[in-house]
């Protein structure tokens, strides 16, 4: 365990306008890192309070860590955005635009980390719940065998009341997920209000992965105590860390 992480802020621009990002990793290491992605949920951002937990947990077990703002989120906007404000733009622009956008946009973050001597971007994670596994799924489908491990949840095929209708592409999540052969977790929260437990299962099915587990915790879906971030960042390292591979 390293008890000292950098953190440096850096710029990716793929053509559109220059996207913020943030990197965490220890300052110094003998051999290069594995890097995993960290997506946020809706209404947060890439340094909220979770966020900057999660990555100096995963850093200081020996991985570089990386983010970016999801769509309408963080540094995108002039000011923070409604739930409802920011589903209605990702309606008005198109769900699958946007999709497809953030996709290249966390490619384009890769192509620029990948310069970096000390991160190994051949070897990469994905952790993000909620919104970040809407946008994670077709990062991950993109991807392809060039991602070694996943951990997803909290989202699923099917949507309560309190979404934008235009935000359900039910078809497009299953499509992703049929791409998804890297080894995953899938988090459930049991009493989920926004994405109902038989939705989520349905998406765990459609994981191409041979490798993937489910985990379920009680409470709402805002829940997620501080055992549930360990599950996470120990799958994670576990599966980067290995020198076997998958």
């Amino acid at each position: 365990m390293y008890d000292v992480i950098e953190e440096s802020s850096f710029e990716v621009d793929r053509g559109q306008g220059p996207i913020g990002a943030v990197l965490w990793q220890v300052p110094t290491a003998e051999t290069a890192r594995p890097l995993v992605l960290l997506g946020h949920g809706g209404s947060g951002h890439k340094r909220s309070s979770r966020q900057v937990e999660l990555a100096h947990r995963l850093a200081r077990s020996g991985l570089a860590v990386a983010a970016i703002d999801g769509p309408f989120h963080g540094e995108r906007v002039a000011e923070p955005l409604s739930p409802a404000a920011y589903q209605q733009l990702i309606v008005d622009r198109g769900v699958e635009r946007v999709l497809d956008d953030l996709t290249e946009d966390w490619l384009a973050l890769i192509a620029a980390v990948s310069r970096h001597a000390q991160v190994r971007t051949d070897r990469l994670g994905y952790l993000g719940m909620s919104m970040a596994t809407r946008f994670g799924l077709p990062l991950a489908a993109a991807l392809g065998e060039r991602l070694h491990c996943a951990v997803l949840g909290k989202f699923g095929l099917e949507q309560s009341p309190a979404l934008h209708p235009g935000v359900h592409t039910p078809q497009r999540i299953m499509s992703d997920a049929s791409c998804v052969v890297a080894p995953v977790m899938y988090h459930v929260q049991w009493n989920d209000e926004i994405f109902p437990r038989s939705g989520q299962f349905a998406l765990f099915d459609g994981l191409a992965s041979s490798d993937k587990r489910l985990v379920a915790f009680p409470g709402p879906h805002a829940g997620s105590t501080d055992a549930v971030l360990t599950t996470w960042c120990r799958f994670l390292t576990e599966k980067l860390l290995d020198s076997s591979g998958r």
